[in-house]
């Protein structure tokens, strides 16, 4: 499928290195989008940036830590020396670590919170005023927050703390709208349910992880390029179009 309003544009893409993240990079370069990758994992992010290339695309490997200040920061200087403003990003980097809260795995509730909710807000912070200026110029300038099913699930147990830092992104995005709307910036949120990813393979109890592989078994999961097909999609409107909040299951996720 071909998408307009992407050729040429400039996108930085976190947590690029596998799954969700990796697909939308590959599917935004194939559309003619200039893509910088931010992962912690060179050798993953390297393969990832010569697949693209191979097919004719452009792609940036930056190793990256959206946990570390100074690593976005230095992140984002290497990304403007070689691309210049970025007028497209996508906050995808996550992590879940369910546990029951009773067993208070602060390390785990930290991590989460650093990734899923500090990690979105120092990407946010850094690419600002990029989003803003290429508003201001007349070009289509988008925020994309990967939230998760997970922040309206009251009832899905032993995932309260993950559940909170992705109501807290869905929220954060509706709040950004009112700074960055009435500068013609857009910002979606995304919530997938069931999805394939690296996500399950983060848990270390063992009940928790195959209580979601009976459930993926049960109900299915989507693709990860299903996920890239639809940031396409939103960020491919024109600019006076805001699909602001998407949430995305498998039919069978009820």
């Amino acid at each position: 499928m071909s998408y307009e309003n992407l050729a040429g544009r400039t996108a930085v893409v976190t947590g690029a290195a596998s799954g969700i993240g990796e697909a939308i990079a590959v599917l935004l370069a194939a559309q003619g989008a200039k893509v910088a990758l931010l992962a912690r994992r060179r050798e993953r992010l390297d393969a990832v940036v010569e697949k693209i290339r191979a097919d004719g695309g452009q792609a940036l490997a930056v190793v990256a830590d959206v946990t570390d200040d100074g690593s976005v920061s230095a992140a984002v200087d290497r990304i403007h020396e070689a691309y210049g403003t970025v007028d497209l990003v996508v906050n995808n980097a996550g992590v879940m670590l369910p546990n029951p809260v009773e067993d208070a795995r602060v390390d785990e509730w930290q991590r989460m919170i650093d990734t899923n909710v500090t990690g979105v807000l120092r990407v946010i912070g850094a690419l600002a005023k990029d989003l803003t200026e290429a508003a201001a110029q007349g070009r289509s300038a988008d925020l994309v927050n990967v939230s998760s099913i997970g922040a309206h699930i009251t009832g899905f147990t032993n995932y309260a703390v993950y559940g909170a830092t992705k109501a807290a992104v869905t929220h954060l995005s509706a709040l950004l709208r009112g700074e960055f709307g009435p500068r013609d910036v857009r910002v979606t949120n995304i919530e997938p349910g069931l999805t394939e990813s690296e996500l399950v393979s983060h848990i270390d109890n063992d009940g928790l992880r195959e209580q979601v592989g009976g459930m993926a078994e049960a109900m299915g999961t989507l693709r990860a390029g299903e996920l890239a097909d639809l940031v396409a999609y939103v960020t491919s409107r024109p600019r006076h179009v805001n699909l602001r909040q998407i949430m995305v299951l498998p039919t069978r996720q009820v």
